[in-house]
């Protein structure tokens, strides 16, 4: 059963697990289980999803249970009018508090490359992010003879396919566990230490005007227990307040 965090007559939001699919794709044409069609059959009706989580994301996920409500919510993410929270355990200790600012090519699946534009342009692409703990573990991975992580809060203020994946990594501060934009050794470091073989991103938090009734909205969600156990390891610990952290800078 998929945790539900908010339901109304045009809206559900659910918390996604890390590994689950929204929707079908060729990327995973082997995969069965998808986010849409577990909610279909536990509410017993269509839901359309609103927004994209990456397959290794975890947290809110959005749908609209009719096409128009569908069509005003995709609105509202396409105008940036939707507030999102993640939080992502990275390489590295960012500074305190800095915006990303970083033009990012369109990413595209293998069916839209079909009938993409090649010479498609970078699109603007901005992320607000602040460093809420750090720990250095004393593991030498690299060149160092330790290793340093971060707990960092991400706000995207644009939504560019895998835009904090990417913008993370063009700061070389990339989130633990991918394996795509990631460090290959700091990802199998956290493996064996943790047990960990996931993303470390989550979407904890959507805020926005309802697109019918035009209520503010907001949607909080915890960090899923794979998380929860990487952050407690870390000598991190969630309050209600925030976060603070044992022996962060």
């Amino acid at each position: 059963m998929l945790d539900i965090l908010y339901r109304d007559d045009h809206l559900i939001a659910i918390h996604k697990p890390s590994g689950l699919l929204v929707h079908r794709t060729g990327l995973d044409a082997h995969e069965e289980r998808f986010a849409v069609q577990l909610l279909r059959d536990q509410i017993g009706r269509h839901v359309h999803p609103a927004h994209r989580l990456d397959k290794g994301t975890s947290g809110v996920l959005l749908f609209a249970l009719d096409r128009d409500t569908a069509a005003r919510t995709g609105a509202l993410f396409e105008n940036q009018q939707v507030s999102k929270r993640y939080l992502a355990v990275v390489r590295g200790h960012p500074p305190a508090a800095d915006i990303i600012n970083h033009p990012l090519v369109r990413r595209f699946d293998p069916a839209e490359r079909r009938t993409a534009r090649a010479d498609t342009l970078p699109q603007s692409a901005i992320t607000r992010y602040r460093c809420l703990a750090t720990a250095e573990l004393p593991y030498q991975v690299d060149r160092y003879p330790s290793s340093r992580y971060a707990l960092v809060e991400l706000q995207p203020e644009t939504g560019r396919r895998h835009q904090l994946r990417r913008h993370l990594k063009h700061i070389s501060h990339p989130i633990i566990g991918d394996a795509t934009f990631g460090k290959g050794r700091h990802n199998r470091l956290f493996q064996t230490l943790f047990g960990s073989d996931r993303l470390l991103l989550a979407c904890t938090g959507l805020s926005f005007h309802h697109p019918v009734n035009d209520a503010l909205i907001q949607i909080d969600c915890p960090l899923s227990p794979d998380f929860t156990h990487v952050v407690a390891a870390l000598g991190w610990h969630l309050r209600a307040d925030g976060l603070s952290a044992t022996g962060d800078s």
